[in-house]
């Protein structure tokens, strides 16, 4: 059964909405009764009597409805304000437009007395847009009965709900549902006041220690400090609700101009600025210096980033890595002429490596300068820094090795085409063949080193097959053996439960030999080479040599030697290309480069391990495969097809933007009896093909062009003339095309630099297809 005040019935409904006009009626009443005692007619008189007693008797009716009403709602109110007199969370009643009629203990104690006031500017200091927040609120609540919403502030996560009490009257509580966790700025869980403040200097954000001395959350400046500007390391009158009060201010610079400031109220008579142990519990790492670089004192926060500070010690004895004499800086900032950017500082002392972000301020004491000190631990982020230097790094290296390979290829497919078209018209019998095979070689020998480019640069064409490890390299062993010669012994250990792993098998035993060799060289007196496999499982990231590796499991390919080990100075940079410490003439530097490149386009991670004159450990991480997969079988090599299959009459469009490559390419084909139509480009090649009378046999294309690329115009060429092979060139990997839209029918790959037998045979099959 519902309260009477909260669901009053239809009557006291409509007295409710007419009392406003009680007044009206009484004033009309007395009206009628003047004019029954002036009517001269004793019935008129008699009539106008009664109305007027019908409306006193409607205005007395109304009037004590509406008294019963107040009466009822009052005792309501006081009886919900005992209810929620002493819960423990903030409790508000608000009427229907927001203002505040009652208001428990919790609420009083967190945000003072507020009766009276709107709920929006109760809670203007504790989330941002409250009245967006409670239009909402409250416009569910009357819609539904209730509602609430989950809120982050700065002090946690709150629940903000409300009930609606009768037709206009609502119940608001705050509830907190998790304390803030210590960590990151933590500026509301400190006892020490502090503020943020924009480059334009407005405050941004007041901690709850400083509201508190204050009284409210102000905007600017100046409503907290008498003595503006503010002067880091310097004591500043503020003012607070109990007046003004000195305090010694510290600030952090933070990103975007941004300034953390914390003051440190002072107790009255003290000597402040001069007194060391002033700022000693201060959150942030300080120092105050002479002018000369003397330490005059340290903080606790200090002391914990540099260790012990002791007496007459100098700043430049503590710190280095500045690019000029720190002393020099020093007195640049006591003299007013530095600007006060931070600087990054490494730490002399500890066994680790350590940076400092310093910044340094200007500051009388006494008639004196002195310079206060901020320091903040940039380790982390020259860490950070570091590392994305050496990704660019070998990201510019690895797309310089790629481009120059492609470019190469080119140059490779023309001298070895053109070797090719020579050797036809020369037998071997002939004294200029000798120099053609020479020069065939070479050419080859080339074609090898480019390989290795592209596969440093991960844009060589893998192809992968499930592996066991175990297989793969008894395979290679006879191999390794006659690689590493008689002084050195090999041996090999393998876990006996080795999960399999997916990679293209030639490309690993490529690496397993390259570094089998580098191990070789590394022991000229001789000595053992090991080669270990195991099986591992990271629960978890795994941090190794600012990579991270992600949990999984993986199988470890070790391979080890005693020989004269590396330098750390050198570490950091074998596995850039043609980067060697071998003699002139002895090595390529491309070697690491190439099992860096093949290990990481497997989707592995490669790490190097070393001590000079103890040996040198390579490991190798492979993610390991489904343990009930096959190893897949080899491909079977393309049949040879037979010359003379083709009739002669077929006509091949050959596009290519290189002119040596597309001289040779179209003799080739000519040769073997095909009509070749050349393009320079693809816009030439769709020109040609506009001869709807002209039929092409098949397309033979570079992919990487100016304009209009190789897979782009055979797309569009394929429109009118559907089903027509293609045979796509390139001196990139076969990947190279695959930009994510679907793949070409009846295409293949020809990877630069190929042979003119390997060129027509390519064209012939796919016709022949």
């Amino acid at each position: 059964m519902s309260h009477p005040a909260l669901s009053p019935g239809s009557l006291t409904r409509t007295a409710l909405a007419l009392s406003a006009g009680g007044g009206y009626l009484v004033l009309a009443a007395t009206g009628v009764l003047g004019a029954a005692f002036l009517a001269p007619d004793r019935a008129v008189s008699l009539a106008l009597m009664g109305v007027a007693g019908t409306l006193v008797a409607l205005a007395a009716l109304m009037q004590g409805m509406t008294l019963r009403h107040a009466r009822a709602r009052a005792a309501m109110q006081g009886q919900l304000a005992d209810f929620i007199a002493h819960d423990a969370s903030p409790s508000f009643t608000t009427d229907a437009d927001g203002a505040i009629g009652f208001q428990n203990r919790a609420a009083a104690d967190r945000f003072g007395q507020r009766s009276g006031q709107s709920l929006t500017r109760a809670l203007e200091d504790l989330f941002a847009s409250p009245a967006a927040v409670l239009f909402r609120l409250q416009s569910k609540a009357t819609a539904l009965g209730a509602a609430r919403e989950d809120l982050v502030t700065r002090r946690g996560h709150v629940r903000l709900s409300v009930h609606r009490i009768g037709e206009s009257i609502f119940l608001w509580r705050l509830e907190q549902m998790a304390e803030r966790a210590v960590g990151g700025r933590g500026a509301d869980t400190i006892s020490l006041p502090m503020l943020t403040v924009s480059k334009s200097g407005t405050i941004l954000f007041m901690n709850e220690a400083l509201r508190r001395l204050v009284g409210e959350r102000v905007r600017t400046l100046d409503r907290i400090f008498a003595d503006l500007p503010v002067r880091p390391g310097e004591d500043h009158q503020i003012a607070t609700q109990s007046g003004p009060v000195r305090a010694l201010v510290a600030e952090i610079e933070g990103v975007g101009g941004r300034r953390e400031i914390f003051l440190l109220p002072l107790a009255a008579g003290r000597a402040t600025p001069a007194d060391p142990t002033s700022f000693e519990a201060l959150p942030v790492a300080l120092m105050r210096l002479a002018p000369d670089g003397l330490v005059l004192a340290a903080n606790h926060a200090a002391r914990g980033m540099l260790g012990p500070v002791e007496g007459e010690q100098r700043f430049s004895d503590l710190v280095e890595g500045l690019g000029r004499s720190v002393a020099d800086w020093l007195r640049d900032a006591a003299e007013g002429r530095a600007e006060r950017r931070p600087e990054v500082l490494r730490v002399r002392r500890g066994e680790g490596e350590m940076f400092l972000q310093v910044t340094l301020s200007r500051m009388r004491e006494e008639g004196r300068v002195v310079i206060v000190a901020v320091l903040s631990d940039a380790t982390q982020l020259k860490t950070l820094e570091a590392q994305f230097v050496q990704s660019q790094k070998m990201q510019a290296i690895g797309q310089l090795a790629g481009g120059v390979a492609h470019d190469f290829n080119n140059l490779l497919t023309a001298i070895s085409g053109h070797c090719d078209l020579l050797m036809l018209r020369h037998d071997k019998g002939d004294p200029d063949f000798a120099d053609l095979n020479q020069i065939s070689q070479n050419a080859n020998r080339a074609a090898s080193l480019v390989g290795q480019l592209l596969a440093f640069s991960r844009k060589q064409t893998l192809k992968p097959q499930i592996i066991d490890l175990r297989d793969a390299l008894a395979d290679l062993t006879h191999l390794l053996n006659r690689l590493v010669g008689e002084k050195v012994r090999l041996t090999l250990a393998h876990d006996p439960a080795l999960r399999l792993i997916r990679a293209d098998k030639r490309q690993l035993e490529q690496v397993i030999m390259n570094l089998v060799v580098n191990a070789r060289d590394a022991m000229p007196g001789g000595g053992t080479i090991r080669i270990e496999t195991e099986n591992v499982f990271f629960p978890q990231v795994f941090q190794r040599d600012r990579v991270s590796v992600p949990p999984g499991e993986y199988v470890i390919v070790r391979v080890s030697d005693e020989g004269i080990g590396i330098a750390p100075d050198n570490l950091v940079k074998i596995f850039e290309p043609f980067y060697t410490t071998k003699r002139t003439g002895e090595g390529t530097g491309l070697g690491l480069s190439t099992a860096y490149g093949i290990v990481k386009q497997t989707g592995g991670y490669i790490f190097c391990d070393s001590v000079p004159g103890a040996g040198t450990c390579f490991t190798l991480y492979f993610p390991a495969h489904a343990q009930t997969a096959e190893p897949e079988a080899e491909p079977d090599p393309a049949p040879h097809p037979a010359r003379s299959l083709h009739n002669g009459a077929e006509t091949v469009l050959l596009v290519e933007d290189e002119a040596a490559v597309r001289a040779f390419a179209s003799r080739a084909l000519k040769l073997r009896g095909y009509t070749v139509f050349e393009a320079e480009h693809a816009e030439e090649a769709l020109r040609i093909l506009e001869d709807q009378g002209l039929e092409v046999d098949a397309f033979v294309t570079d992919v990487v062009m100016p304009g209009m690329d190789g897979p782009s115009w055979v797309r569009e060429a394929l429109k009118s003339r559907p089903g027509t092979p293609v045979v796509f060139m390139s001196g990139y990997a076969e990947d190279v095309f695959n930009d994510g839209r679907p793949a070409v029918p009846k295409a293949v790959f020809l990877p630069k630099p190929f042979s003119l037998s390997e060129l027509t045979e390519t064209v012939t099959r796919q016709i022949q297809s």
